[in-house]
């Protein structure tokens, strides 16, 4: 009998799997900008070199794919070569023996159809269109384009105060974004191909940390014009467009509904996530930028007409936000002790903390209104929390980091199960949840694998109380009677904000996106106050009295990731005080001096040529 092996630690196919490793990083950390044909040739010669040789359409098919892709990014091709692509693609598709060969050929096939524009411009004019070309990733994957990499060298040269103007140049709220932004600049920062990704937003929570926004004074603003712009809403939004509409010197009215602002901000993320006296700081700042007045407690479209505001004022920003929770359809829904998830988040934004002492409360949702709701619960003295999810823990919309600190402050995931009633005791309150259990299934249209009944009998979860956190609600109605156009409750505007057919009216925020990030409702804001300006017949420049330092060498040592800690979950679950522990100096110090200075080194220098 021959003898038999246990696997060799140090085989090839160990090897080959770090040095995979190494490829996957490659792959996640493309530059933004790239040409998406080249990318495409990338993926579809990793797939030729993939392939067992067995099948034909695989073995010889995708060699041919890359021929010809290539010819077409050489300017070699012609309109019968995309033709000729996408019959060969067709026949791998359905031809290939293993997913090696069909799913390339499917990608392909996509490929054509998702960049055709792309594919015509080099076919026909031998170019990438206009906007390609690689950009600085963290400034471009930020979607108010804050010049990252600037201030990130100032916190390393220990002026904090130039950061947060720096930081101010295109983001009002540095404070905000510190404590709660989801930080996709950090996606494919270039320090992931030696280490891990700068940890941006700790560096910026370290700047807020060292001095407060308010304490820095903003720049000066421009001579008035004279001109009067209305700003329906003080979230992040229409905060982010009053401070630069300030700046350039037009007179700015806010009209906000709530006692306070700051939106979401404010009511709708929890205190131990983002203490409300750090948002003051912010919000001092921004009103101390030019003449902006704010009108508290003024419901715009009921209490005064839309229209009077647009016949009183030269232009006009909605940005009101997306602050009515939504509600399921169940039976026995108008239960007592049910309500939406961002209704009691509210309640707690105004200081009316709710009192769950020994109660079991159920969270419907998986996305982060969900674990602010049940995290709030903990706080307010739950004796259980459960969080019900029809899809899967991978699916949840929340951040990871939300759902792993639920997870540590005892809130329990039901995952794959779907509300389907609510059970009601003999005073009409909730009494129980009941749930039908799911498995997972094909994919939607969307890219996301769908839930579908389980055969298995329905499921009971006892409670007192069930908050609702699915989605957020626009309340658009007075808006769409004065004539603003929406779908679905949600705002048609172009990429400039601007109101179609309704000149000097502009729309942004949630209520033109649906709900999303605090960053993207402030570039909404910041694109909203210059187009505005461009349209009163301004261009104004506005300095940020900042200057960037010059790059050092490299740091080239890879070296771990300063992450922001958290105080220990058993302490924390019992206040609303903040979470996060503050960077230690030399944190702060090494995390900055990891960072590569895209902007200069490679090709943050060429606009037309190097820069010297």
């Amino acid at each position: 009998m021959s003898k038999i092996f246990l696997a060799d630690p140090k085989s090839c196919d160990v090897k080959i799997g770090r040095l995979l490793e190494k490829f996957e990083t490659k792959v996640k950390v493309y530059p933004p900008g790239t040409c998406p044909l080249t990318v495409q040739l990338s993926l579809l010669t990793a797939s030729k070199n993939q392939t067992c040789g067995k099948c034909v359409p695989c073995r010889d098919g995708l060699p041919q794919l890359e021929t010809l892709l290539k010819s077409i990014l050489e300017g070699d091709a012609t309109m019968e070569t995309l033709e000729h692509m996408r019959r060969l693609a067709t026949m791998i598709r359905d031809t290939a023996d293993c997913a090696i060969g069909y799913q390339s050929a499917i990608e392909v096939l996509q490929g054509l159809d998702t960049f055709r524009e792309e594919y015509e411009s080099h076919i026909k004019d031998h170019v990438c269109p206009g906007e390609m070309g690689q950009k600085v990733p963290c400034i471009n994957l930020c979607p108010a384009h804050v010049d990252i990499p600037a201030y990130i060298a100032l916190i390393g040269e220990e002026d904090y105060a130039g950061a947060i103007n720096m930081i101010r140049k295109d983001n009002p709220l540095p404070t905000a974004c510190a404590m709660i932004c989801e930080h996709p600049c950090e996606q494919r920062c270039r320090r992931n191909l030696i280490d891990d990704s700068i940890n941006i937003r700790g560096l910026k929570k370290y700047a807020v940390d060292q001095i407060a926004a308010d304490k820095v004074a903003v720049p000066k603003a421009n001579k008035s014009t004279g001109k009067k712009v209305a700003v329906i809403g003080g979230g992040p939004a229409g905060m982010t467009a009053a401070y630069f509409l300030g700046l350039m010197g037009h007179k700015v009215t806010i009209f906000e509904r709530q006692k306070a602002l700051g939106g979401m901000l404010r009511y709708g993320i929890p205190n131990y996530r983002f203490p409300k006296d750090r948002l003051d700081e912010d919000i001092r700042a921004i009103l101390s930028a030019g003449d902006i007045e704010v009108k508290y407690e003024t419901k715009i479209g009921t209490e005064i007409p839309i229209e009077e505001i647009h016949k009183e004022y030269d232009a006009m920003f909605v940005a009101i936000g997306a602050q009515a929770g939504k509600r399921l359809r169940l039976e026995g829904s108008d239960a007592g002790n049910v309500e939406s998830a961002v209704e009691m988040l509210d309640r707690i934004g105004n200081g009316n903390i709710p009192d769950y002492t020994g109660k079991n409360v159920v969270v419907i949702g998986g996305g982060n209104v969900a674990m602010d709701a049940a995290r709030s619960a903990v706080r307010c003295n739950a004796e259980d929390v459960r969080i019900v999810y029809r899809r899967r823990q991978d699916d949840m919309t929340a951040l990871d980091t939300e759902i792993e600190s639920a997870v540590m402050e005892g809130i329990e995931l039901l995952t794959l199960k779907s509300p389907k009633s609510i059970e009601k005791d003999a005073e009409g309150n909730c009494s129980a949840l009941i749930v039908q259990p799911q498995m997972i299934g094909p994919y939607d249209r969307a890219g996301r694998p769908s839930p579908v009944d389980a055969k298995k009998d329905p499921e009971r979860i006892p409670c007192e109380v069930i908050l609702i956190a699915v989605g957020q609600d626009i309340v658009s109605r007075p808006f769409e009677e004065f004539g603003m156009e929406a779908e679905r409750g949600v705002f048609k505007a172009g990429l400039d904000t601007a109101v179609e057919n309704l000149p000097g009216v502009f729309v942004g925020g949630d209520c033109a996106t649906g709900p999303a990030t605090a960053i993207r409702a402030i570039a909404a804001g910041k694109v909203a106050a210059h187009n505005i300006d461009e349209y009163l017949g301004y261009h104004h420049k506005l300095n940020c009295e900042a200057t960037v330092p010059s790059p050092k060498e490299n740091n080239r040592i890879p070296t771990g990731r300063a992450n922001i800690t958290e105080r220990p979950a058993y302490e924390r679950k019992h206040d609303f005080e903040h979470v996060e522990n503050p960077y230690t100096h030399e944190e702060a110090m090494q995390e900055a001096g990891r960072c590569l200075r895209c902007d200069h080194f490679g090709c943050g220098v060429l606009k037309g040529g190097r820069d010297e």
